[in-house]
């Protein structure tokens, strides 16, 4: 009997005490992770208006095309300052990035369309 008090009762309570410090461990890299969400839609945004400045000072797209793809972006950033308040959820990344890509692709189109309207 003294052998398992000496040997196996603190393996027990090692292994026990390393299950209770996994939760904890993980909370670091969920703020990690969610921090790093957040810097990446912020970029993806800034990145957009940068693409869309661009465009228009290229005047590969008209001033009103820019106007209104300008209008795009800014939405999508009220919707990130929204979603934000709480901390973006994986649900809302995947929105948010899909409203980002979706002004990608439409600036994409209007570069290509060269009939200086929306649409």
């Amino acid at each position: 009997m003294r052998k398992f008090t000496k040997i196996v009762a603190p393996a027990l309570i090692a292994a026990l005490g390393l299950s209770a410090a996994a939760p904890a461990m993980a909370q670091p890299m969920r703020h990690q992770q969610q921090t790093m969400r957040h810097a990446d839609i912020r970029a993806d945004i800034s990145g957009l208006r940068a693409q869309i400045d661009r465009a228009a000072q290229r005047r590969t797209i008209s001033p009103r095309e820019a106007a209104g793809l300008r209008n795009q972006a800014a939405q999508v950033q009220r919707l990130y300052a929204q979603y934000a308040r709480d901390g973006l959820s994986a649900r809302e990344t995947r929105m948010l990035e899909t409203r980002v890509n979706q002004v990608r692709v439409a600036l994409h189109m209007e570069r290509r369309d060269y009939d200086g309207r929306r649409g």
